[in-house]
C-alpha cells in the first residue's frame, strides 16, 4: 500500500471518493505547520516533504504504530533527519522532554478504533508536548454531518466492513464537541466527506 499510497489514496481516492484534494490538504499543512513539528501517522511523508515550513531547518518527529511506515517516511524525509517513535496514539506517547509548535494528524482519526470520544484521547496524549499557542491540525473522513458524493456511501460501507476504517458512527458534531472540550479556539472546514480541523493550544 505504501508503494502506491501517494498516487492511489491521495491522488485518486481522496478527490474522487471523498471530494477533498491533496492540494487542499497541502495548503492545510502550509497554514499550520511549525518549526518543531510532530506528525502522527505520517504515511509516506508526502505532505512533510512539500509543506512550507517557517524555517529552513525544521525539527520533525514522526509517530506511528507501523515500523514500515516509520522507515518509509524517515527515508523520504532524510534531509530533515527526523526523530521517530513507534507508538500507539491512544496510549501515552512517552516522548521525553520534546516540545512542539505543531502536531499533524492527517487522515488518522477515521482509522482509529472506537467512537469519536475514544479517538479523541489522541488529543489528550499530544497536548502535554505542545507549546502554548501551538497548532494541532488534521483531517478525517466522517460518516455523518457531511455531504457525500456518489461513491462515498459504498466506499464507507466496504472500508468499515473490511476494518480498513472505523468511522461508521463518526459525525461532524462529535468532532466539534471533542475539539471544544480541549481547545478554546478551533476551526473545522468540510470538503465533501472530509473534515479539515485546526486548533490552537491555550
Amino acid at each position: 500500500m505504501l508503494a502506491v499510497y501517494d498516487l492511489w489514496i491521495l491522488g485518486m481516492v481522496c478527490p474522487a471518493v471523498w471530494h477533498c484534494s491533496r492540494r487542499r490538504m497541502a495548503r492545510h499543512y502550509d497554514r499550520n505547520v511549525g518549526a518543531r513539528h510532530l506528525d502522527i501517522g505520517p504515511g509516506t511523508g508526502y505532505f512533510l516533504r512539500r509543506c512550507a515550513y517557517p524555517t529552513d531547518t525544521p525539527e520533525l518527529t514522526l509517530v506511528d504504530l507501523s515500523p514500515e511506515v516509520l522507515r518509509t517516511a524517515s527515508a523520504r524525509l532524510a534531509r530533515f533527519r527526523p526523530a521517530w517513535y513507534r507508538r500507539d496514539v491512544l496510549r501515552p506517547l512517552d516522548l521525553g522532554d520534546r516540545r512542539f509548535d505543531s502536531a499533524g494528524m492527517n487522515l488518522l482519526l477515521h482509522c482509529l478504533p472506537g467512537g469519536m470520544a475514544h479517538k479523541a484521547i489522541a488529543f489528550d496524549h499530544i497536548l502535554p508536548y505542545m507549546e502554548p499557542g501551538g497548532r494541532v491540525f488534521g483531517s478525517t473522513v466522517l460518516a455523518h454531518g457531511v455531504r457525500h458524493g456518489m461513491l462515498a456511501p459504498k466506499a464507507l460501507h466496504a472500508l468499515n466492513r473490511d476494518n480498513d476504517m472505523d468511522n461508521a458512527d463518526d459525525s461532524l458534531a462529535q468532532l466539534g464537541t471533542e475539539l471544544s472540550k480541549r481547545f478554546a479556539d478551533h476551526r473545522i472546514t468540510v470538503h465533501g466527506s472530509m473534515a479539515l480541523f485546526e486548533a490552537t493550544v491555550g
